[in-house]
């Protein structure tokens, strides 16, 4: 297994640059003195512009996207950007590094948030049947596997590996804080159907660079995969009634609120309106998130407006944060110690 020291954010002009990146977008083109490779490359820290001139452009008659390439470079500023000018390349076998290095990941690695899900679901779900059923179907290998891969999106939101299980915690926990408020809720089957209902994404969207959408995504969506996934599950869960059966499949299969939003059917039930609501807000949250500056602080950014998020619509504000206490002093009219009301005499 091949290691990796230089990441693109620590990447400056004038460095002289051997290491591991991921091929992204590579065209040829034609200079004066010849053919040319304009290649964009990938680590986990984000992409960087590279170029490799004649005559060692001559010797690639393809570069593959998501190809792993381990290469020798030099760095320089060119249109105001870094970019790095390939002085030797190879190509190297995706089985000898770890995919986590090249692609975006979610700041808690995924085996963690998979262990973190497996937990809040044990410590949350009372019923038996439903706990050991979703038990069943995150823990399956294949199923598990493919999850600690997976985005939630294919670049809206979560739309990195882990994301799918961040957001799928994420919702999980509002569904059991909105459990808290109105108590009459089958908190029980509503976080069963929160634990998966988005699992078919982990067959939707490919894992890799691209994210692009698989040929049953395309034609089938997630909604239908997911629960063409939970079949087996549920077909020998004898523990479930039909009608528990069926409910928990509506409350999966109109999570997304609306026949325009790709859902089979509109919520019907209080629980399928927490899962819509839950979801839709976990989306919204880290959409936003990531439009007014990512892992940025809320202080660093006060005051900036974000570019058009064309998924929301609009622009969208970061606002100066009420000051915490113990970071900041709040300012108030009164003085300490002195009363502002009128005294009678």
């Amino acid at each position: 297994m091949q290691n990796k020291k230089k990441f693109v954010q620590d990447i400056k002009a004038g460095q002289q640059v051997e290491d591991l990146f991921m091929v992204i977008r590579a065209r040829q083109a034609q200079a004066r003195n010849g053919p040319y490779w304009q290649l964009t490359l990938q680590d986990r820290s984000g992409e960087i512009q590279a170029r490799i001139w004649n005559p060692l452009s001559r010797n690639f008659q393809d570069i593959p996207e998501e190809q792993l390439v381990h290469i020798r470079a030099n760095s320089q500023v060119f249109g105001e950007q870094v970019q790095l000018n390939i002085e030797e390349m190879q190509f190297v076998d995706e089985a000898e590094a770890d995919p986590g290095l090249f692609l975006p990941v979610s700041d808690i690695p995924p085996e963690e948030l998979h262990q973190n899900l497996l937990l809040f679901l044990h410590q949350n779900i009372s019923y038996p049947a439903w706990k050991k059923l979703i038990k069943k179907v995150l823990s399956q290998e294949d199923i598990k596997k493919a999850l600690l891969k997976a985005p939630a999106a294919k670049s809206i939101h979560h739309a990195y590996m882990g994301g799918l299980l961040e957001h799928t915690l994420s919702v999980s926990r509002i569904c059991n804080q909105v459990c808290d408020l109105y108590p009459d809720l089958d908190r029980d089957i509503l976080l069963s159907a929160a634990a998966v209902h988005d699992l078919g994404k982990a067959r939707e969207i490919l894992p890799g660079a691209s994210r692009e959408y698989s040929d049953q995504g395309k034609l089938l969506g997630h909604i239908f995969l997911g629960l063409d996934m939970l079949e087996p599950f549920l077909d020998k869960a004898k523990e479930l009634n039909a009608d528990l059966i069926m409910h928990f499949k509506h409350i999966i299969i109109s999570h997304h609120g609306e026949l325009e939003f790709g859902s089979p059917k509109r919520p019907k039930t209080r629980e399928a309106f927490v899962l819509h609501f839950a979801d839709n807000l976990d989306a919204k949250i880290k959409t936003l998130e990531q439009a007014l500056g990512g892992g940025q602080a809320a202080e660093e950014t006060a005051g900036t407006w974000s570019d058009y998020q064309r998924s929301l619509g609009r622009y969208v504000f970061q606002p100066e944060r009420t000051p915490r206490p113990g970071t900041a002093s709040v300012q108030t009219t009164r003085k300490e110690g002195r009363c502002l009301l009128p005294l009678k005499e």
